[in-house]
Formats: C-alpha cells, sequence, structure tokens
C-alpha cells in the first residue's frame, strides 16, 4: 500500500474483483517536527522557507561620490522636512480634515485595513487530517488501539468440484475478524467462514480458541462468530464509528493477516480513494456499494477493520482488485453493517451440513432435480437425526421450493428452534420426504 496518492496514476477500468478464501501487524513510523540530529536515523517534517540573497556593494573611493552623497543629503533633509509638515502638522490641522481629499484618504485606509485582516483569516494554515483537531491519532496510537481487537479466523472445509464429485478435499483458510463485544464475538466476512467444519481463532497474544457460526448474511458478505471457550479473555473491543461522514481523500488505516497467519496483524495505511464504488465481486453474484481505499489489502485481510483516525472502525475490508493491478481495494461500508450485528449475533438455525448448489447446468447434464446437494452430515445434528444422508439433493423446505443455499437460509430462518419441518429430498432416481426437528 502506499501512504500517499501518486497524481500521475491512470485511470483504469475496474475488470474484475476477486475475493480472499484467505483473510498483519508491522509498525511505522509517524513522522513529526523535531530538532535535526545527524545521529538520529527516525523521520522527520521539515518546513522550507524562503531566503533572500543579499549581496555586499564595495565603497568608491573617488572623490565625486563625496559630493554627490552631499547633494543627495541635502535634497533628502529637505524633502524629509516638507514631509513631515504635510503628513505630521498639516493633516492635523481642521481645515484639511475638512477637505474631500482627506474623507478619500481616510475611506482607502480603512478599506485596506480590512482587507488585510480577511486575508490573514483565510490564509491561516489547518491541521492534518491525519491528527485532527478533534483528537485525531497517530498511526502507531491507531494500530495499538485496534490491533488487539483483530484476530485472525483459521478454518477447515471440504470441497468438490461438482456435484457427483466423491472424493472431497480438506481445504486450509485464514481470514481476519474484529472483536465485536467482550462476550468473544467477532464480525468477519461471510466468504472467510463459508463451508467451515471448524474454526480457531488467533488473538494477538498468538493464544487460540475454538469458535462457532452465530449467523451470516450471504449477499452482504458478513457473519457473526463466537468463541466457544468459556475461559478466554477478549484482549480487546474495537469501536465502531460511522461510514457516512467519510471523504475522499480521508486517511484510513487497515489492519489484518495478509497472506495468512504468519504477517499477523499487520498495518497498512492509505486514503479513501473514492466512496460508493459499485463493484460486482467474483464468486459471489452480488453488486456491492463499496469503500475503495489504496491501504494494501491482501488476502487474508478479509473480515478486518478499514479504521478512520479515530481509531473506529469504519469498513470490513472485503476484497481488491487483481489482474496485475496495486492500490485498489474495497471495503463494506460500516453503515452497511451495524444494522445488521443485532440479528446476526441471534443464533441461527443449522442442520449440521455442509452443502453445494446443484445448477440448471449440473440438473441438466446429470439429469437431476436443481436445489441443494448434501456433501456431508454432521454426526448428532438435527440433519443426521431426520435421516439426511449426503449425496441427497434438498429440493423443499417447509412448503419452499429450495433451488439455491440461500434460498434455504432463507426458509430456515421462518422457524424457530424445536420447530417440525418437512423437507424434501431427491435420493437415488426418487422424491421422498423427511421430517426434522430444528436446532441450533
Amino acid at each position: 500500500m502506499s501512504e500517499f496518492n501518486n497524481n500521475n496514476n491512470n485511470n483504469k477500468n475496474i475488470e474484475s474483483t476477486e475475493e480472499f478464501p484467505m483473510s498483519n501487524y508491522s509498525g511505522y513510523n509517524a513522522s513529526h517536527s523535531s530538532n535535526y540530529d545527524e545521529n538520529n536515523n527516525n523521520s522527520y517534517d521539515y518546513e522550507v522557507k524562503t531566503v533572500y540573497n543579499k549581496e555586499k556593494k564595495h565603497k568608491n573611493g573617488k572623490r565625486i561620490a563625496s559630493y554627490v552623497a552631499v547633494g543627495l543629503i541635502c535634497s533628502v533633509l529637505g524633502g524629509t522636512a516638507s514631509g513631515i509638515a504635510s503628513i505630521y502638522v498639516l493633516p492635523k490641522t481642521g481645515l484639511f480634515k475638512n477637505t474631500p481629499l482627506y474623507q478619500n484618504l481616510s475611506d482607502s485606509a480603512k478599506n485596506q485595513i480590512a482587507s488585510a485582516m480577511s486575508a490573514n483569516s483565510n490564509n491561516n494554515v489547518s491541521a492534518s487530517p491525519t491528527v485532527a483537531s478533534s483528537g485525531g491519532l497517530t498511526v502507531s496510537e491507531i494500530a495499538k488501539k485496534v490491533g488487539p481487537a483483530v484476530v485472525g479466523v483459521s478454518t477447515k472445509s471440504m470441497s468438490s468440484d461438482d456435484y457427483e464429485d466423491a472424493g472431497s478435499q480438506e481445504e486450509d483458510g485464514v481470514g481476519s475478524g474484529i472483536i465485536i463485544n467482550k462476550d468473544g464475538y467477532i464480525l468477519t466476512n461471510y466468504h472467510v467462514i463459508n463451508g467451515a467444519q471448524n474454526i480457531t481463532i488467533t488473538f494477538n497474544n498468538k493464544k487460540t480458541a475454538p469458535a462457532k457460526v452465530v449467523n451470516y448474511d450471504s449477499s452482504l458478505d458478513l457473519a457473526v462468530i463466537k468463541v466457544t471457550s468459556s475461559n478466554v479473555t477478549m484482549p480487546a473491543v474495537a469501536q465502531l464509528g460511522t461510514s457516512s461522514s467519510l471523504e475522499v481523500g480521508d486517511p484510513v488505516v487497515a489492519i489484518g493477516n495478509p497472506m495468512g497467519l504468519e504477517f499477523f496483524g499487520s498495518v497498512t495505511t492509505g486514503v479513501v480513494s473514492a466512496l460508493n464504488r459499485q463493484v460486482s465481486v467474483e464468486n459471489s453474484g452480488q453488486n456491492q456499494t463499496l469503500i475503495q481505499t489504496d491501504a494494501a489489502i491482501n488476502p487474508g485481510n478479509s473480515g478486518g477493520p478499514l479504521v478512520n483516525s479515530q481509531g473506529q472502525v469504519i469498513g470490513i475490508t472485503s476484497s481488491k482488485l487483481t489482474g496485475g493491478v496495486e492500490g485498489i481495494g474495497f471495503a463494506i461500508p460500516i453503515d452497511v453493517v451495524k444494522p445488521r450485528i443485532s440479528s446476526l449475533t441471534k443464533q441461527m438455525i443449522l442442520l449440521g451440513i455442509t452443502v453445494q448448489d446443484v445448477t440448471k447446468d449440473d440438473a441438466t447434464q446429470y439429469s437431476v432435480p436443481q436445489g441443494v446437494q448434501v456433501q456431508q452430515v454432521n454426526p448428532g445434528s438435527s440433519a443426521s437425526r431426520a435421516g439426511l444422508q449426503s449425496g441427497d439433493i434438498i429440493t423443499k423446505f417447509g412448503d419452499q421450493t429450495i433451488q439455491t443455499t440461500d434460498q434455504l437460509n432463507s426458509a430456515k430462518s421462518k422457524y424457530n428452534v424445536g420447530d417440525h419441518v418437512a423437507m424434501q429430498v431427491y435420493r437415488n432416481n426418487s422424491t421422498m420426504t423427511l421430517n426434522i426437528t430444528l436446532s441450533n
């Protein structure tokens, strides 16, 4: 990431955006004013001043110069005496003050003084927004304040190429997350935990703890997970700010785990490059309105915070522009996130399955119905007790036809824990109905 925008950058059209299945903490020096010390390697702000050249004139020994000097002195003395009389004596007389000349001179002087005062007022130097007059923090202070509230989110999941692929492979992923309360609730991206069967949280002190998915909104790419260990104390809780007051050029700081836990808690800086950027994120099928920033965002940053100069989270980093382009990253505005936190911290109903959509093309190719195919059933889960098996295709849940995972989640949200629901599945070239009792 670059700390400052380059005015020579060329505008380029956005071709594609990449989400990170993987979503660190390097300090940096904030420049400051100080006396120069040649033995000090720190960075400093320097004030540049203009200096007038002064050339010395040499004396001329010729006598004619003396006569010229005497003549000039006499002229100057005479002119000075006349000037004093005109400036200090004549203006004080009542005769002169009553003349139109005096009134014009007086009005002109007053106007010049007012103009000078106005110019001085407009030329006041404003403080940099990086350290705002309202109490802005240095980047080092931001890192100390927000860094402990940023965690690593490590996941293990199973994947396969299509619904007929019998051989699933285990995949590891790493993202970032933000502690949003002392009870261990953590905000992250949906794509970080999508399909995860095991989640481990890594804190800034390198301690780890297991976590579970509480709820998510795939359309917004948001999820909330919760630490399940009761004896873990949260090191910090992030403060959520507002994104509505952001302006292009405002300084921002991104904190996360680029390329994995090896670079845990990396801090990068930049500015708000654009607001309300309409972006189609790869693999999501959704158009999102995002904050664009030149702060360095890489795979592993997903789910981490984008922070303002007050140390407040104003965005959730989620994606970046790829294809040889640097310095174009995106974050979900926090004002989009905050209204959803209440529902996202409510435990969703879980069937206890890992699924994959059977698309229209898949259905045509393999002569099966379109729906959601079960890849794995967790032992002891609601799905397991209902008799759901790996390979089943869910085509109906309650009275709602199911063709995608989002539709299945939407159908589940209409019920409560303990409800009994009829679920239609396709198995071995026939359709059957299973009754499931919902749990969390």
